[in-house]
């Protein structure tokens, strides 16, 4: 699995969502959130895809993961 992500992208959603300070922990909870849910997503898309019958992971693939 990636865990090479960048952390500044996350610090700023938190911020965005009102939190005032957010600690180093904090974000790389988050990272570890967004990336495992990212990753049950791809896996989603990508058995959308080969049902489909395709190699080639779609973007309709991914709106149908995430239903």
């Amino acid at each position: 699995m990636v865990r090479d992500f960048p952390l500044a992208p996350l610090e700023r959603i938190a911020r965005k969502a009102g939190a005032e300070r957010v600690s180093e922990s904090a974000v790389n909870a988050l990272k570890d959130a967004v990336l495992d849910a990212a990753e049950a997503i791809a896996m989603d898309a990508v058995a959308a895809s080969h049902h489909a019958g395709r190699v080639t992971v779609k973007s309709s693939d991914i709106k149908i993961a995430c239903r």
